[in-house]
């Protein structure tokens, strides 16, 4: 399961109002790459792939290829807002281990952050 913390919930339905995209859904995804290993990232769809899991939460609908899903579950997506620049943070407790940069993860021990 995924869940939005209150703050990313509310910053993601001002975007979606602010862009006039209220009925699309948050895409969250899982690549290779980044520096340990997993890169994580979030976009809007408007429309969903036949394969897609999709979850509510708070509001938003959150939906995940089967690929990205296995590596999803128990994650938080969180919202920061501070003087030093605010933005999405994804925190899974799964991972092996995280980098500082809060986008890349890895499943695996032995991996360091380049950071």
């Amino acid at each position: 399961m995924i869940t939005l913390t209150q703050p990313a919930s509310k910053k993601l339905q001002d975007i979606m109002i602010e862009k006039g995209i209220e009925d699309y859904a948050l895409r969250v995804f899982v690549s290779g790459g980044g520096c340990s290993g997993l890169s994580y990232g979030m976009t809007f769809a408007e429309t969903l792939e036949v394969t897609d899991q999709v979850l509510h939460t708070d509001g938003i609908k959150v939906i995940a290829d089967p690929a990205s899903m296995q590596y999803l579950p128990g994650v938080e997506i969180d919202y920061v807002d501070s003087l030093m620049g605010g933005g999405f943070r994804i925190e899974n407790p799964n991972a092996a281990q995280t980098c500082s940069c809060g986008s890349s993860a890895t499943e695996e021990t032995g991996s360091s952050c380049q950071h």
